[in-house]
C-alpha cells in the first residue's frame, strides 16, 4: 500500500492559509456569485433584463476611478457600436459584453487588481484565431482615435 500525504504536509507547514487566490480575485469571485444570483432573480422580457443588465454595467463604470472610468465608458461605446447584438453585462464584477449569454469581450480595470493599466481581454467564445497564435488580451492605458479604431475591428472580427 503506498503512503500519501495530504496538501498541508507538502505545502509546509500544516499551518500555511495559502488558497491560491489574492483578496482582489476572491472579490471578484463573490462579486460574479452576486451577478449569478441577481440575473437568474430578473423578471420581465429579454428585452427589460438585458436593460437591467446594461444599467448594472453604466452603473459599475461610474463608480470607476477616473481614468478606468474614461477608458470603460469609451471601450462600452465602441463595443456597443461594433457589435450591437452584443449584451453588455457584469463578468466579476466588471463589463462585458456577451452573445446568448457567453462572454465575448471583457475590461478589467487597473485599479481592481492593482494592475498599471486595464486591460480589454477575449473570451475563447471570439473568432479572433490567426494561425497557431494569436493575442486574447490588451493592455490600455489611453485610447487614440487609431486605438479605438482598432479595438473597433478587433470587436467586428471577435463577433464574426
Amino acid at each position: 500500500m503506498q503512503h500519501t500525504t495530504s496538501s498541508a504536509e507538502n505545502s509546509g507547514t500544516a499551518t500555511d492559509t495559502y488558497n491560491g487566490f489574492t483578496a482582489e480575485e476572491r472579490a471578484a469571485l463573490k462579486e460574479h456569485a452576486q451577478e449569478q444570483k441577481k440575473a437568474a432573480a430578473r423578471r420581465g422580457s429579454r428585452a427589460e433584463k438585458e436593460a437591467a443588465a446594461e444599467r448594472d454595467v453604466l452603473a459599475k463604470i461610474a463608480e470607476m476611478p477616473e481614468a478606468d472610468r474614461l477608458l470603460a465608458e469609451r471601450i462600452h461605446a465602441i463595443v456597443k457600436a461594433a457589435a450591437r447584438d452584443l449584451t453588455p453585462k457584469l463578468w466579476y464584477g466588471m463589463p462585458a459584453y456577451a452573445r446568448d449569454g457567453k462572454v465575448i469581450c471583457h475590461f478589467q480595470s487597473a485599479q481592481k487588481f492593482k494592475s498599471r493599466y486595464a486591460t480589454l481581454g477575449f473570451s475563447d467564445q471570439a473568432a479572433l484565431d490567426d494561425g497557431a497564435m494569436w493575442p486574447t488580451a490588451y493592455a490600455l492605458k489611453e485610447l487614440t482615435a487609431a486605438d479605438e479604431q482598432r479595438i473597433s475591428a478587433l470587436v467586428k472580427k471577435a463577433v464574426g
